[in-house]
């Protein structure tokens, strides 16, 4: 499921969108064989062989199925891990939609962990820790979560590098003296004899042609 464009600020882009790993499927799917399985029997094999009692007893395995089998594929299906190049985000829920947002700058550190199982399956989890109230935030059962933490680490640093040449533009543009001043002082300079008259009038005419 994309992450709506509407969602997303001026220049932001998603760089990498995913849900938790398919490991979060494996007890379910066990269960819906399990079900099948106990289907199969009692239809076929399992006494008495009443076609109203085999009914009934498939739709109480059936409704048994639905928290052990839905439920986690819908939760596995409605949550999703967003990385933009300004934000880390995680969406979860069907109708109430619940999430953290955390920005790359306030990324402090991010740590992984993996159990064996886990480390063979290409899973784990990951704490992100941020300044301010955050703090820590888990994000589990990412898949390949070492490639994301590297892939994190370089999305913020550019994130961090883009912000500090933003904010270098923004104190040259400010510090910089507009036209006005410009031709006040290069008037001043001809004046006091500085600069020739041709000069003065070659800088003149390019301020002039700068407002």
């Amino acid at each position: 499921m994309a992450y709506s464009e509407k969602l997303l600020t001026e220049g932001e882009r998603v760089v990498r969108e995913f849900r938790p790993h398919w490991r979060l499927l494996f007890i379910p799917a066990l269960w819906l064989v399990g079900g099948i399985v106990a289907i199969v029997l009692v239809n076929s094999t399992i006494p008495p062989d009443d076609g109203t009692i085999d009914l009934i007893t498939s739709l109480v395995v059936v409704v048994a199925l639905i928290p052990l089998v839905a439920g986690p594929l819908i939760k596995w299906w409605f949550t999703s891990y967003i990385l933009t190049n300004e934000r880390l985000i995680t969406r979860s829920g069907v109708i109430s939609r619940t999430g953290v947002e955390i920005s790359l700058e306030n990324i402090a550190n991010v740590l992984f962990s993996q159990n064996v199982i886990e480390r063979l399956l290409g899973a784990g989890d990951l704490l992100i820790e941020s300044a301010g109230e955050s703090g820590q935030s888990p994000f589990n059962d990412i898949p390949k979560p070492d490639e994301f933490q590297a892939l994190l680490y370089r999305v913020r640093e550019e994130r961090t590098t883009a912000l500090a040449q933003a904010q270098a533009a923004a104190v040259s543009g400010s510090t910089q003296p507009d036209a006005t001043e410009r031709l006040e002082r290069l008037a001043r300079l001809h004046r006091d004899g500085v600069i020739t008259e041709a000069e003065y009038a070659e800088k003149r005419q390019q301020l002039l042609d700068e407002i």
